[in-house]
C-alpha cells in the first residue's frame, strides 16, 4: 500500500513509540503524587512539557496538554469569546477556509450572539492581511487564522496578521495543525497569542495535543476537578501520549530541512505528472503551500469513485479533510477559492511524507491517469463535453 494521506493522520515514529512504551514501564505513577514514582513521572512529563515549548519558541508555562487539535480550537475561541463578552466585545474574525473545529465553533458562538465575519481567500486559497485588517472592529475580541491549510496546503500569512492584531491588541489564535513539525513555527515571531497543534500530524500518537496560550491571557478553565494543567484541564495526564507527542516533535524539528526539501520534490513532480490529464486543475498556490500537500480537481468526475479506484490499486488518499470524509457535500475550501460545485466533487488530496519514495509517486500518477481515464468514460457529464454540449470549467 502506498500511504499518501498524510493530512489525515501519520504513521506514529518508532522514536514516540518507543518513548509512549518506555512510559508505560517506567513512568507509570501519578504525576500529582508526592511519592517517588509520582515524582519520577512529573519530572517527565515537565521534560515533554519543556520539549514542546522550545519546538514553537514558547515558555514551558504556556503549554497545555489536550486531546488534539479539535479540543485546541475549541478551548482556545471559547475562552477569548468569554473574556471578550465581558468587556463588551462579541464580534470575531476568522476565514472562509478554517478546519470545521473552528467554523463549527464559531457557528456555535453565532448562534449564541457573538457576530463572526469571515473573511474570504484569493483564488490561490490564501487570505490577504489587508482584508483580515478592514474586517476589525472596535468589539472585536478574537481573530482566528489557521496556518496552512489542511485541503489545499496554502500557507497562510500569520507573522503579518499577527502583527495587526498585536498594534490593535486583540488576541491572535491559529489552528497550526497541519504546520507544526512541517514547516518553522515560533510563536514569538508570528505574534500568535494562541496555537493548535495535534501530535498524529507529525508522527506522535493519536489523542493528544497542545493548546499553546501566551502567559498573561484570561484562559478560562476547560475541565475543573483537579490542579492539572494549572488547574485549567482536570485529568490525570496521559503521560506515554504525551512523551511520546514530545519526542515526534522534537525528531520532526530535527529533520525538518531535510524533510521538507524531499517532500517538495516529490510534491513538485506529482503535481508536474497529474498537470499533464486534461482539464485538470491545482488547487492552492504552487509554491506558497505545505511541502507535501498536493489537491487536484478533475472535471467529469467524482472524488469518491475515484478514490476508491485508487484503494483498490493500494494507494491510499483523500478528497478533502478526513473530519468530513462521510459528507456528500463539495469542500467549503474549495469552493470559497471559487471552484463550482460540479468541479469541486472531482478533487483529490494526496498527502505525501519523507518515507514516500519517487517510485511511489510515479506509481500514484500511473494510477491516476488511469482511474481518471476509466470515470471519465462512463461520465454522462464529460461526454456532454465532449461533444460540445456543455462547456468545460477546466481548460
Amino acid at each position: 500500500m502506498i500511504y499518501a494521506d498524510n493530512a489525515a493522520t501519520t504513521k506514529i515514529s518508532d522514536a514516540a513509540k518507543q518513548e509512549a512504551l518506555s512510559c508505560m514501564e517506567n513512568f507509570w505513577g501519578n504525576p500529582s503524587s508526592l511519592h517517588t514514582p509520582g515524582q519520577k513521572a512529573a519530572e517527565k512529563l515537565f521534560w515533554a512539557r519543556q520539549t514542546i515549548a522550545k519546538a514553537i519558541g514558547a515558555e514551558a508555562r504556556e503549554i497545555y496538554f489536550t486531546s488534539g487539535g479539535s479540543e485546541s480550537d475549541n478551548w482556545a475561541i471559547r475562552a477569548m469569546a468569554l473574556a471578550g463578552a465581558k468587556k463588551g466585545k462579541r464580534h470575531i474574525v476568522s476565514t472562509a477556509i478554517e478546519h470545521h473545529a473552528v467554523l463549527h465553533t464559531l457557528k456555535r458562538l453565532e448562534q449564541e450572539g457573538f457576530s463572526i465575519t469571515l473573511v474570504p481567500v484569493q483564488q490561490d486559497g490564501i487570505v490577504r492581511t489587508a482584508d483580515v485588517a478592514s474586517a476589525i472592529r472596535e468589539d472585536t475580541a478574537l481573530v482566528t487564522v489557521m496556518t496552512a491549510n489542511n485541503e489545499i496546503g496554502a500557507i497562510q500569512p500569520i507573522g503579518e496578521i499577527g502583527g495587526i492584531c498585536r498594534e490593535k491588541k486583540i488576541p491572535l489564535h491559529t489552528d497550526a495543525v497541519q504546520a507544526v513539525g512541517h514547516i518553522p513555527v515560533n510563536v514569538n515571531e508570528m505574534h500568535v497569542d494562541l496555537l493548535s497543534m495535534s501530535a498524529h500530524k507529525f508522527h506522535g500518537p493519536r489523542g493528544v495535543g497542545v493548546l499553546y496560550a501566551r502567559r498573561g491571557l484570561p484562559l478560562s478553565n476547560l475541565i475543573d476537578g483537579g490542579a492539572q494543567e494549572r488547574g485549567k484541564r482536570a485529568g490525570t495526564e496521559n503521560l506515554p501520549a504525551i512523551a511520546g507527542m514530545a519526542t515526534a516533535l522534537e525528531e520532526a524539528c530535527r529533520n525538518m530541512a531535510e524533510n521538507a526539501q524531499k517532500e517538495i520534490a516529490l510534491r513538485d513532480h506529482l503535481i508536474e505528472g497529474l498537470s499533464e490529464i486534461p482539464h485538470s486543475a491545482l488547487n492552492g498556490d504552487k509554491e506558497n503551500r505545505l511541502p507535501g500537500n498536493v489537491n487536484f480537481c478533475f472535471e467529469g468526475i467524482e472524488g469518491e469513485s475515484l478514490l476508491l479506484l485508487l484503494d483498490a490499486k493500494g494507494i491510499a488518499a483523500s478528497s478533502g479533510s478526513a473530519c468530513t470524509s462521510g459528507s456528500l457535500d463539495p469542500s467549503h475550501v474549495l469552493l470559497a477559492i471559487g471552484r463550482p460545485h460540479e468541479v469541486a466533487h472531482g478533487s483529490l488530496r494526496l498527502t505525501l511524507s519523507a518515507e514516500n519514495t519517487m517510485e511511489d509517486v510515479e506509481e500514484i500518477i500511473g494510477a491516476v491517469k488511469e482511474a481518471v481515464a476509466y470515470l471519465r468514460s462512463m461520465s454522462p457529464v464529460w461526454k456532454a463535453l465532449e461533444k460540445g454540449e456543455k462547456e468545460y470549467v477546466i481548460q
